[in-house]
């Protein structure tokens, strides 16, 4: 394959935060939010400059370690070649270390951002080599399918490669967030869950995750029974006992609500409705959020507006 050629204008893309697992679907669930970064990329002369506004500003890395970086440069790589240089500017939304799917946000905006730019990139890098790539830079692919697709997604590997299925969510569906204050690391949620769960444990996630997949989209007076967990949740509480106390009051008063993805913020499935009274019983140290459900999944968009 001969060296790729690279656009001279800029490109902006926009990517959802997602919430991943929904209760029973641990690793495999995914659910994309009407929360937003965007990226603009410029393939330059020389040289990494990138500018970063909104979350993360004060403590993302401005050089090659950034993790959008890592994951453009490993898109080009794939496209052809690294161009000679690039300038950067993000627009961070998505919360850090709060379970909304920041990296694999970045993940997918560097990897989509890369594409855009180079010639031909979609001939080169089709769709499913990006959520390839993407489940390989993220570990797994829960987060960055529904942050590719938008909507609902269902997503596994087979022999070494990412699939995914993507449904529409049932419309009246309202997602609420409550994000808290202090976040919590990935790899120490993951470090707390056990090798071996019981037998009945896993069989009752099975029914829930199934029953999930019809509650989320066509009924869902069924979701609080569907989002029930028996695998992962409970076993995280030493890292984040507000979040499981909120998950479980919410729970008590008949609110559908999870841990989202690996914690600490809490989702909260309700409808237009209840939404905004569900919105208020936080209390405090929680920052509540009353978002849409994205359908359009990660984009390439123009530079105004």
């Amino acid at each position: 394959m001969a060296g790729p050629a690279f656009r001279a204008a800029p490109v902006r893309v926009r990517v959802p935060a997602t919430s991943a697992n929904l209760g029973p679907g641990f690793d495999a669930f995914g659910l994309a939010l009407g929360l937003y970064d965007d990226v603009v990329v410029r393939v330059a002369e020389s040289g990494l400059d990138i500018d970063i506004a909104g979350e993360g500003a004060d403590t993302l890395p401005r050089d090659e370690s950034h993790l959008l970086v890592r994951a453009m440069r490993a898109a080009f790589e794939l496209l052809g070649g690294q161009p000679r240089g690039l300038e950067i500017v993000c627009a961070n939304r998505i919360p850090h270390g709060r379970g909304l799917g920041s990296s694999s946000a970045a993940i997918c905006a560097g990897i989509l951002a890369a594409r855009a730019v180079t010639i031909g990139g979609a001939e080169r890098l089709s769709d499913d080599a990006v959520l390839d790539l993407a489940t390989e830079l993220e570990g797994h692919p829960d987060n960055v399918a529904a942050c590719l697709l938008g909507g609902f997604t269902i997503a596994w590997t087979d022999g070494g490669s990412a699939h995914a299925v993507r449904l529409d969510p049932a419309a009246s569906v309202v997602p609420v967030v409550f994000v808290p204050g202090r976040p919590v690391l990935t790899e120490e949620a993951r470090g707390l869950l056990p090798r071996t769960v019981p037998h009945a444990d896993a069989a009752a996630n099975a029914g829930r995750a199934a029953l999930l997949v019809e509650a989320l989209t066509r009924r869902p007076d069924l979701l609080l029974t569907a989002t029930e967990d028996r695998l992962h949740q409970d076993y995280r509480s030493p890292a984040m006992p507000e979040s499981i106390s909120l998950v479980s009051r919410l729970r008590a008063d008949g609110v559908p609500a999870v841990v989202s993805g690996a914690g600490p913020t809490v989702l909260a499935l309700t409808t237009e409705g209840s939404a905004e009274k569900t919105a208020e019983s936080a209390g405090p140290g929680w920052a509540a959020n009353q978002l849409t459900l994205d359908s359009d999944g990660a984009g390439i968009l123009p530079l105004a507006g």
